[in-house]
């Protein structure tokens, strides 16, 4: 079985009490439950991890390079700030899917600008929660193929 991350960033802690006009109702525990469902439909085993500190984001995708097939992030506001991981990312040799709950790009323009789209093998934005779960089946067909 293959191992996948899920990394999330800084407030995404507090997912279904803050903003839910944006960020909707749903809580950090449901999108870990259904990354759980999806990623066992398609043989894959999940670390699920969320930090408000930057330094433990780079810990795990360093910690990632030497146990995982792929990366789900949300970097959250980190995706506008951090060179550090974007550096940590490059450094990572498998697939990384970009998430964001939000369609950053209807958003205030300082959020317009990702890091780590550079890196990525794909992006998804503005498809609420569900976007975790488009990341999941994506990244299982890329690394069945073999594709980063």
């Amino acid at each position: 079985m293959s191992l996948i991350y899920i990394l999330n960033g800084p407030n995404l802690n507090l997912l279904g009490k803050r903003q839910p006009e944006i960020y909707g109702s749903e809580t950090l525990e449901d999108v870990e439950r259904d990354c759980r469902r999806v990623a066992a439909e398609h043989g894959l085993d999940i670390r699920f991890h969320q930090s408000n500190r930057e330094y433990e984001i780079i810990d795990w995708i360093h910690e990632a390079r030497e146990t995982a097939s792929g990366i789900v992030i949300n970097p959250a506001a980190f995706t506008h700030t951090s060179v550090a991981i974007l550096d940590a990312l490059n450094a990572f040799d498998a697939p990384i899917i970009e998430v964001h709950i939000s369609n950053v790009h209807r958003r205030e323009a300082f959020r317009h600008h990702s890091y780590v789209s550079g890196v990525a093998s794909g992006v998804i934005a503005g498809f609420g929660t569900q976007g975790y779960q488009l990341a999941i089946q994506r990244l299982a067909h890329l690394i069945r193929t073999g594709v980063k």
